[in-house]
């Protein structure tokens, strides 16, 4: 079954139930289903049809909710992009994707409005909540050959080598795992009401916080973005949902926040924490603060997201991320790809309904990474006797700050365009806030003067916040192997000692 009909059967069940909260007020599902009609209309008349990809910037808001239903209605498949990306990098992933159009938020402005005007993307701009009646869109032709109309949604990222990488879903995958989560998690119930504050272009945003209320019967609370954290307990405050999904990083930024305030929160039914490792040592004071303990999960873009969870807080086993969800398979193998038993340690490999069939558009990565039906995750584990999974490193180079990943590929060769520098290497650093956080480690050209602060300005006015090197170390030699390859482990144990 495709989402949109799902979307609509909730909307037109109960109309004046509330559907969703924003901005200081409820949303009836008539109202939010009038809105849906508009954005639906104004897509269909721009020319948007079956099987065409919609890129869209846009933060967490009632109108972003209903692009999405509106979009899938028509048959489209929706592209969230991060609106604060690097025009660079914008541009690229565009070129991969070639949408119909761009859906842009009343905050991308500036260089970032003029390189896809430059780049002759048609663009339309749109509120939160409300259409101004001045809002028009011409959308470009795209090659009928490319149409998926299975897909639902293709999330983008920057791939190993810098270039972008992007996993289409199907709606039969997002819905897989939608129901996979309501069957491993049985305390989520119609009549809960969840926080909506993860980005939706993060695939655990998008599929668990956007998406999955619907398909519940649930209510959600939208809050555009997380910073300040203050906004996010406002809105708990005001609303009192009974489900928190959030980042560790975000956990430790609200316990912060109350402790200094004082307060407590109250009402919280179940807490889930993932997009990161959640750090054990904080959990008193996240008990303490929220007034429930915290159940730790994992995923992965190419997964739906959810591959595993602890289904509650009487069963859950801190420092894990709990057993798989149903209908996946896992298995365990050595980087060299040998089968390992189970329970033991090993390279992560999954298939199941929830698995995308690959990359968009990258036949070299999918041999890479999809082998016989199986995903190679880049994650090495442990599982134990019972099922439950610890994550213990990553094979994979992927940095992951506040729940948002950095190829270090990506940071390298923009740090080696700087004409100072020779060679440099980018490998996650261990933080208390935001759980990892970029480092370089640059070789300078012979004779060449650069400072730190000047390679972390240049890094700023290409990078998305988030992917800029935290601190730079200037070095002679770097760690290598005997084939030739730097030793980025040996980095990350060199910052995990210190």
């Amino acid at each position: 079954m495709r989402l949109n009909k799902i979307m609509d059967e909730y909307l037109s069940s109960k109309p004046e139930d509330k559907c969703c909260w924003f901005n200081g007020e409820w949303i009836s599902r008539k109202d939010f289903a009038a809105l849906a009609d508009k954005c639906t209309e104004f897509l269909r008349a721009a020319g948007f049809s079956e099987g065409q990809r919609l890129a869209v910037l846009m933060p967490n808001s009632p109108m972003t909710l209903a692009v999405i239903l509106a979009c899938w209605r028509l048959g489209g498949v929706f592209c969230p992009l991060n609106e604060k990306t690097g025009e660079i990098s914008l541009l690229k992933t565009l070129n991969l994707l070639k949408p119909f159009a761009v859906i842009l938020s009343e905050s991308v402005k500036g260089d970032l409005e003029s390189a896809l005007v430059k780049a002759e993307w048609p663009c339309a701009r749109l509120g939160n909540e409300k259409f101004s009646g001045s809002e028009s869109l011409k959308g470009k032709n795209q090659n009928a050959d490319d149409y998926d109309k299975t897909l639902a949604v293709i999330f983008s990222t920057s791939g190993t080598t810098g270039d972008p990488k992007a996993v289409p879903l199907t709606h039969a995958n997002i819905l897989d795992n939608i129901n996979a989560c309501l069957e491993h998690v049985t305390d989520l119930k119609p009549e809960d009401s969840l926080l909506n504050v993860l980005p939706n272009f993060h695939a655990f945003g998008f599929t668990i916080c956007c998406v999955l209320p619907f398909v519940l019967g649930a209510t959600q609370v939208v809050v555009t973005g997380f910073m300040p954290p203050s906004n996010v307990i406002k809105a708990v405050v005001a609303t009192h949902p009974t489900v928190l999904l959030l980042v560790p990083t975000m956990l430790g930024f609200v316990a912060s926040y109350l402790e200094k305030q004082g307060k407590k929160l109250s009402g919280i039914k179940l807490l889930i924490a993932g997009g990161d490792r959640y750090n054990p040592k904080i959990d008193d004071r996240v008990t303490e603060a929220f007034g429930v303990p915290v159940i730790e999960g994992y995923g992965i873009t190419e997964c739906s997201p959810v591959l595993a969870v602890n289904p509650n807080p009487s069963v859950r086993k801190l420092g894990t991320v709990g057993p798989k969800l149903p209908r996946f398979e896992l298995q365990l193998r050595s980087e060299s790809g040998e089968l390992q038993s189970i329970p033991g340690e090993g390279v992560l490999w999954c298939k199941g309904p929830s698995v995308t069939a690959g990359y968009y558009h990258a036949p070299e990565i999918n041999k890479e990474r999809f082998i016989d039906g199986w995903f190679n995750t880049g994650d090495y584990v442990q599982i134990d006797s019972d099922g439950y999974i610890k994550i213990l490193d990553r094979v994979t180079d992927i940095i992951i700050v506040g729940g948002f990943n950095v190829y270090p590929q990506e940071v390298e060769a923009i740090l080696a365009e700087h004409p100072a520098v020779n060679m440099a290497v980018v490998v996650g650093m261990p933080n208390d806030i935001s759980g990892e956080v970029p480092k370089a480690y640059v070789i300078k050209q012979q004779g060449a003067e650069v400072t730190e602060s000047e390679l972390v300005k240049f890094c700023k006015e290409r990078l998305s916040h988030y992917k800029v090197p935290r601190s730079v170390e200037f070095v002679d030699s770097l760690p290598i192997s005997a084939t030739g390859k730097i030793l980025r482990r040996v980095l990350r144990q060199k910052e995990r000692e210190k």
